[in-house]
């Protein structure tokens, strides 16, 4: 998760997140050359005359500073169309579970293990030493590690955004609308997020928080539930 005066993003702990993580470092690479182009040329004006008279119409130039830009957009555009298609793909899913946005929290269904839960967030006076405030709920949307995950995402009020940054993922909760994302975790883990779409007043206030836990756990924690 985040911490104080943290610059970059999240460590990855899914795919998606990894490949997001790449194709940021390979956009920052590009826009640092160009920015480094742009202001050379500045650099260049300030300092000198400029009065190259061979250079006031010179179809070579013209064609270079037409051509290179397009080169650069398709050198962007490529890689980030590969993600958004990996994104989408969502082949044979270990589980599937279905997110819905409330104002203010978030209430999960798991059709194929016949569950169903809300999830709110837990008052500052009633954390626990090591727990963190406006973060913590009192159930968690618990998921198997290391296998697909799909999650449907809706809304039965206003637009919610279900998002959870360490993995990558940041889907619009939209009223008679179902979207559907997927993810796998790369490790056990507790990863935070938070409603991404202004939705009222306690906004702020309905955390989003998924578990990880191995395959066995994971249905050991299923047969508890259904007891409950």
């Amino acid at each position: 998760m985040s911490h104080a005066s943290q610059l970059g993003f999240q460590d990855a702990a899914s795919p998606i997140m990894e490949e997001l993580l790449h194709f940021h470092d390979h956009t920052l690479m590009a826009v640092f050359l160009i920015s480094t182009l742009v202001l050379y040329v500045i650099a260049s004006m300030m300092t000198t005359k400029l009065t190259n008279t061979n250079a006031t119409d010179a179809q070579e130039i013209e064609m270079v500073w037409t051509i290179m830009p397009a080169i650069i957009l398709i050198v962007i555009a490529l890689p980030s169309l590969r993600i958004l298609y990996l994104m989408d793909e969502v082949c044979f899913p270990f589980t599937t579970v279905k997110a819905i946005g409330h104002q203010w929290y978030w209430s999960y269904e798991y059709s194929d293990e016949g569950l169903a839960f809300d999830s709110y967030m837990i008052p500052t006076q009633d954390l626990t030493p090591g727990q963190f405030r406006l973060l913590e709920v009192d159930n968690r949307m618990v998921v198997p590690g290391e296998t697909l995950t799909r999650v449907l995402v809706t809304a039965e009020d206003v637009l919610h955004s279900w998002a959870v940054p360490s993995l990558g993922i940041k889907t619009d909760a939209i009223p008679g609308r179902l979207n559907q994302t997927s993810f796998i975790t790369t490790r056990p883990g507790v990863f935070y997020g938070q409603c991404s779409e202004i939705c009222g007043a306690n906004h702020s206030f309905m955390p989003i928080v998924v578990e990880a836990l191995p395959l066995s756990n994971f249905n050991s924690w299923t047969e508890l539930a259904q007891d409950l």
